[in-house]
């Protein structure tokens, strides 16, 4: 099976530039319900009638825990903060604004995360 080869760390910062953007707010039709991740172009099956991709194959998975990882949209079940928020729950919530909120504020962390990590990785590659 094929994976995602795209940089993740681009995949977060895309999502990131999109949610500053206007987000799902302003992309579609206003009235129809979004769904976080599936209906941004950084979602390997976006724009697509049916599942091109298993979702398996998507880097967001890495961030997924164990007990989620064969759910219907896995990436709804990553934890957002230390509280443990998740898209599924902060979804049926029907509160975008808080979404978005918690949303921006994991992509923004993973990215720092992310960058801090090849940082650290190019600083032991180049002495």
């Amino acid at each position: 099976m094929a994976y995602d080869d795209r940089d993740i760390l681009e995949v977060l910062r895309e999502e990131l530039a999109f949610l500053e953007g206007g987000g799902y707010r302003g992309s579609g039709r206003p009235w129809e319900r979004k769904s976080i991740f599936q209906d941004s172009a950084t979602c390997l099956n976006y724009g697509y009638p049916y599942r091109a991709h298993p979702c398996n194959e998507c880097q967001l998975l890495d961030f997924v825990t164990p007990e989620h990882k064969n759910e219907w949209i896995p990436c709804h079940f990553i934890s957002l903060n230390e509280v443990g928020e998740i898209i599924e729950l902060l979804e049926q919530d029907d509160n975008e604004e808080k979404m978005e909120h918690a949303l921006k504020g994991w992509l923004q962390s993973s990215i720092n995360v992310i960058e801090e990590e090849r940082s650290q990785l190019a600083m032991v590659a180049c002495p």
